[in-house]
């Protein structure tokens, strides 16, 4: 019945600096004093495909055990940092997003070249825009390609939305969309290097770990429970399905991480659909089985708790579930 706890000890362990990680701890359910943050943990974490994937995506999951808000702050800045690694050039410093998200009804568009482009139009789902100093946005250069462009984020011409945010989980992670009025802004690559590049896939995978390590503490209720009652045989089986689930995902990322490090991922694009399926329907398994192990209880009485709930549960849309096996099963014929 230690299980739970036994994984998450894992995570820690090979996570690194404790004291960084207690500082994430205080800066729980506020992501600007998570951003403070960020820069640390770049400097902590390795870069993807560099020799130590595996470090930087327990380090990720261990953010995640910790707190989504906390989590969902720090990890687009590490993609911008491996993000401008990839590509060769230097990030200013500051804090920084990723908003690469298209949407029905807008469209932001990009002119010019190299670093004398403009950014105008809207760009939907921009997390923390109103906070960020710099972000990396996809922007169309004509009817069927999209760049990647570098842009200050506090320069005039930029306007975030907001009061659109009406999410029960991360509320403090405003999503919303940001308008480009002829903005400044530089190329960082050629039209399509954004998706084309590996990275576009290790990113996706290190979005999973932070999923993995939510579960792992969500799971923790059951294995804390049983500590204050004997747990009776529908309670073990529970335990038992969540840890089958969290023992598939973790030796999910941990082969794919080995794979990424050795160089020999023939379709990167491939690897992280399975792996984000896999991490995705294992944390689906760990709600559904504590919701049903631990009933209405943690979830009214419990602020941690329920918060954890609420904020898995949105994190996991980014994984569009029945859509993306569909793509899964077309790359494969």
């Amino acid at each position: 019945m230690k299980t739970g706890a036994n994984v998450a000890a894992g995570i820690a362990e090979s996570a690194g600096d404790d004291a960084l990680y207690r500082a994430a701890r205080e800066a729980a359910g506020d992501p600007q004093a998570a951003l403070a943050l960020a820069g640390r943990f770049a400097d902590a974490l390795p870069l993807p495909g560099a020799g130590s994937t595996a470090q930087l995506w327990e380090g990720l999951a261990r953010l995640g055990m910790i707190d989504l808000t906390v989590a969902r702050a720090i990890e687009p800045h590490l993609d911008a940092r491996a993000i401008l690694a990839e590509a060769g050039d230097d990030a200013p410093e500051g804090t920084w997003g990723v908003f690469a998200a298209e949407g029905p009804g807008v469209r932001l568009e990009a002119s010019g070249q190299g670093a004398d482009c403009t950014l105008t139009g809207v760009k939907p789902w921009c997390s923390l825009a109103a906070v960020l100093d710099h972000a990396l946005v996809t922007a169309w250069v004509d009817d069927e390609q999209r760049g990647l462009f570098a842009v200050d984020m506090q320069q005039s011409g930029v306007t975030a939305t907001s009061g659109t945010w009406v999410a029960r989980g991360l509320p403090q992670v405003t999503s919303e969309s940001v308008e480009f009025a002829d903005v400044p802004a530089r190329a960082v690559g050629d039209a399509g290097w954004y998706l084309r590049r590996p990275g576009f896939a290790w990113g996706g995978i290190g979005v999973a770990a932070v999923w993995f390590g939510a579960a792992v503490a969500l799971a923790g209720a059951l294995t804390e429970a049983a500590g204050r009652r004997k747990p009776d045989q529908i309670a073990l089986m529970h335990i038992g399905r969540c840890d089958a689930a969290l023992h598939a995902a973790r030796c999910t990322l941990r082969e794919a991480a080995a794979r990424v490090d050795d160089g020999c991922v023939d379709d990167p694009g491939r690897l992280a659909a399975r792996v984000r399926t896999v991490v995705a329907q294992a944390a689906e398994t760990v709600l559904t089985t504590v919701d049903h192990a631990l009933g209405p209880g943690p979830l009214v009485a419990d602020e941690e708790h329920a918060a954890r709930v609420a904020d898995l549960h949105l994190y996991l849309r980014q994984w569009h579930a029945e859509r993306d096996l569909a793509a899964l099963g077309s790359s494969l014929l």
